[in-house]
């Protein structure tokens, strides 16, 4: 292998896979990248078993071939080189010399059939979606997600393709987030699906504002290849979390009593400046509607207090409820809508966040003190 590449290009390259490499593994070879140079470009491939990513970008190729490389060692070197032009050179024991101006580095790597093949994907089964909206499903969602290993299945999302729609769903018992969007879902490609929470992290951190995504299924694995106005993309295929999904439309509310529009930004703040008042013990944060009101208060006895209220257009029946405040932060910050919707049945029920938009966030309410 034998090829010249600007730095900013490899660095691109780099950054996108390096992510999901860990430095403790017992196989030396996941430590590293596999380098493919093809024709007029550089191909980066990295895995940890569960989750593998592939970028290409641009290079001059003068001879193909392939080889792997310690993947933060190679990062690490090439961020520090200040030539804008970076030569790569691969002999037939695998040692990759790297040239650019003055400074030459030598690094041992290993053998590209050490490195695991990648699975393939049947056509038919695919759907497409523009990036931005992916992303913003993602936002809208992913931190409902649970970390407690014992529930796995709640340690993803789900993705439902049904109906001409794709519906992401993620709870972690105590809360749950939903966003839809359309979709042209054929029959073939219909079904759901759990993608595990480090492939969805690496999702929201590649996807951009342009460009389409290509899904594809699998039987217990799933590919993401995120295309650009150029020609380029990176694929992440991920294995599926096995099990099944509880029901969640059990979980949403039926009729509301109360619909109250909040100025998201201005409920934000407001609930921010109150959870500084609020500890482990003490972790809830108390609203009061009354006609055109929201008093908005914590109490922790170890802490102090907080009290602050917003004017709201509402004409309906006085009524108090808590929430843990992080649970109601979460989709605030994730939307970009400037106005939100808090359907309320009673004290002990479900709140339900909306927007006007295919989006709801269910959140269980804590006991009044």
């Amino acid at each position: 292998m034998n090829l010249s590449i600007p730095k900013e290009q490899l660095l691109a390259g780099l950054q996108s896979v390096q992510n999901i490499v860990s430095t403790r593994t017992t196989l030396p070879v996941l430590s590293n990248v596999l380098l493919r140079a093809e024709q007029d470009r550089l191909v980066f491939t990295a895995t940890d078993l569960d989750v593998t990513i592939s970028c290409g970008v641009p290079a001059t190729v003068r001879r193909p071939g392939s080889t792997t490389v310690p993947v933060k060692k190679l990062f690490s070197i090439v961020r520090e080189l200040s030539v804008p032009e970076i030569e790569l050179e691969t002999d037939d024991k695998h040692s990759t010399t790297l040239r650019s101006g003055s400074a030459v580095f030598k690094i041992r790597g290993l053998g590209p059939e050490e490195f695991p093949t990648l699975p393939t994907f049947q056509n038919d089964r695919k759907v497409e979606i523009p990036q931005s909206k992916l992303r913003s499903m993602l936002k809208g969602t992913s931190f409902a997600t649970s970390s407690d290993e014992s529930r796995y299945v709640l340690n993803g999302i789900l993705f439902s393709l049904k109906e001409q729609k794709i519906t992401l769903v993620a709870t972690d018992g105590r809360r749950l987030a939903m966003a839809e969007e359309e979709a042209d879902v054929s029959d073939r490609s219909q079904g759901e699906f759990i993608v595990p929470s480090k492939a969805v992290n690496e999702l929201t951190r590649l996807l951009q504002e342009n460009g389409q995504v290509e899904l594809q299924v699998g039987d217990n694995q799933a590919s993401f290849r995120l295309s650009d106005e150029k020609g380029g993309g990176i694929s992440i295929i991920t294995k599926l979390i096995e099990g099944n999904y509880p029901n969640y439309r059990q979980v949403i509310p039926g009729e509301a009593k109360e619909r109250i529009a909040l100025a998201r930004e201005d409920f934000l703040h407001v609930l921010r400046r109150a959870e500084t008042m609020t500890s482990e013990k003490q972790n809830s944060v108390k609203l009061a509607f009354t006609k055109n009101n929201l008093a908005i208060s914590a109490n922790s006895p170890d802490i102090g207090e907080a009290q602050e209220s917003m004017a709201i257009n509402y004409k309906g029946r006085d009524l108090s409820i808590a929430f843990n405040p992080g649970y109601l932060l979460d989709p605030l910050n994730s939307l970009n809508n400037d106005e939100v919707f808090l359907e309320l049945i009673d004290e002990l029920s479900p709140g339900v966040l909306k927007i006007n938009g295919p989006y709801l966030y269910v959140v269980m309410p804590m006991r009044l003190s």
